[in-house]
């Protein structure tokens, strides 16, 4: 799909094919385009070109039905300030065609919700609450999240991620957008990262992961190896010296490395495994 403003394209022929049973997380720097991918998705736009499809069902000439199978949160969630929640959650559950009671108290005490209160008087954390247990409550085949953990609390945004574990281990599907990569990382299958409105990259994390380099730092009981000779060593791509340490970017196995090291008296190895934020620094890089 692609989106255009004017003739400026917000998406440039972006294609995504999203399984069942997954969390798919979706990433970007600010302005690639990925708020633009979720409103399309959820049916609140048009592709210039393209389409959009959910369960089968043609988000521009089917929206009805395919919105039917989604539960969304944007990334500004916004609720009628006058209701409470509880009035609030019965309408939209009311639009919904009905929703089980008792799975809705389950969802409003996970997230530790006083659905009580006017949400016009409610915290910035509390009303993301809301649009948690308003997402989730229907139990649809895909949730759409844009952000969802902005305002929460340590303990919730624990609850949180077993939440979308639970949802995947159902068979139903996760496309999660967030700036916190750790959080993707924890629950992700797969991750797309988005660049200037275009799809650099769609792998699962563990091979995402296990292509960065990996950073280690090695302490000497004696001098170090000279730098020149450990960059020729297979896989090094840099080598930081100071003073009785070295700090060695290694592409790869470290085997050859730590065999060459090993008769200079290596007395300490500390090794900085590779993580989803590597990944994505990588790429948005690129855009400096």
């Amino acid at each position: 799909m692609t989106k255009l403003y004017g003739r400026a394209p917000a998406l440039d022929d972006v294609s995504l094919d999203v399984p069942p049973g997954v969390v798919f997380g979706y990433l970007g720097p600010n302005g690639a385009g990925k708020t633009t991918t979720i409103r399309m998705l959820v049916g609140l736009m048009r592709p210039t070109r393209g389409s959009v499809a959910v369960a089968g069902a043609d988000l521009v000439r089917e929206r009805s039905a395919a919105q039917a199978r989604i539960g969304y949160l944007p990334g500004q969630f916004v609720a009628y300030q006058d209701l409470t929640a509880a009035e609030y959650l019965r309408y939209l559950a009311r639009l919904r065609g009905g929703v089980d009671p008792v799975s809705l108290a389950r969802l409003v005490e996970r997230m530790d919700l006083d659905t009580s209160v006017r949400i016009g008087a409610m915290s910035h954390g509390n009303r993301q609450k809301v649009g948690i247990v308003q997402a989730f409550m229907a139990e649809p085949d895909l949730l759409v999240l844009d952000e969802p953990t902005q305002g929460l609390d340590p303990l919730v945004q624990r609850e949180f991620l077993d939440m979308l574990r639970e949802v995947r281990d159902a068979g139903r599907t996760v496309f999660l957008s967030s700036h916190v990569l750790s959080e993707v990382q924890a629950v992700a299958d797969t991750v797309a990262i988005l660049r200037r409105g275009k799809l650099v990259e769609v792998r699962s994390v563990a091979e995402l992961t296990a292509q960065s380099l990996r950073r280690l730092e090695l302490t000497f009981d004696g001098t170090p190896p000279d730098s020149g000779l450990l960059r020729a060593v297979g896989g090094v791509r840099s080598v930081e010296a100071g003073d009785h340490l070295l700090r060695v970017e290694v592409d790869g196995s470290t085997a050859e490395l730590l065999k060459f090291v090993a008769p200079y008296g290596v007395s300490d190895i500390v090794s900085h495994e590779p993580d989803l934020e590597d990944v994505f620094l990588t790429y948005y890089g690129q855009d400096r």
